[in-house]
């Protein structure tokens, strides 16, 4: 590593992993990557005890964190209990930070009924909207998930594909589209690109640079 160029880690839902893998793409700078489970987030306590831990572990081995997760329920002022200096996103959770919370109101204000799908949701399609709502918790008492994803869904209207613009944007549409025919949901694409997670990256990559200035 050149002298007063940083190491930093990246610590992640995966849902994100499209995104940030283009994003980092030949970052030599980038040392350690972490992309957790998505839907930690419905087990507040889980997911900030996790984030913690994962975090850190690393003291020592990075000089900063780039934390791919908005407030997410739990997650908010927790920079402030981390042993490394840490970047997250902000909004209270990743389609409001890719989209910017201003514009992630906007859209939600034309329809308030909408499903946001981003390449890392669509690629989980059903079974990825069952998790999220936490919708499996009573298969054992002989529930199926679709019965309840049928009556949650009967007030959406619409499904927006946000294409962040990570390449292959037919497979991920498509897969949005067929999310949207199965709930019976109008399908539209919002192009929206990467640059609100690129500003907090390259300000988690200043941060490590920094500290690793500090620390010579």
């Amino acid at each position: 590593m050149e002298d007063g160029k940083g190491r930093l880690a990246i610590i992640a839902c995966e849902i994100l992993k499209p995104e940030l893998e283009k994003l980092t793409e030949g970052w030599e700078d980038v040392v350690h990557k972490d992309y957790l489970e998505f839907a930690l987030h419905i087990d507040a306590e889980k997911l900030k005890a996790t984030v913690q831990d994962k975090v850190n572990a690393l003291e020592g081995q990075v000089d900063a964190v780039f934390l791919g997760y908005a407030v997410c329920q739990s997650l908010s002022g927790i920079v402030n209990h981390l042993k490394l200096p840490t970047v997250m996103l902000e909004g209270d959770d990743c389609i409001a930070a890719i989209l910017g919370p201003v514009e992630y109101a906007r859209q939600k204000s034309l329809c308030g009924g909408t499903w946001f799908n981003t390449p890392g949701w669509a690629l989980r399609g059903i079974d990825g909207a069952v998790k999220e709502l936490h919708l499996d918790a009573l298969v054992d008492q002989g529930y199926e998930p679709k019965y309840f994803l049928d009556m949650l869904f009967e007030n959406y209207e619409l499904c927006v594909y946000v294409d962040t613009d990570v390449g292959d944007a037919e497979h991920y549409e498509g897969l949005s589209r067929k999310f949207a025919d199965e709930l019976g949901l109008r399908h539209e694409n919002r192009p929206c690109g990467t640059k609100n997670l690129s500003r907090f990256l390259n300000r988690a990559r200043e941060l490590a640079r920094t500290s690793a200035e500090k620390a010579q």
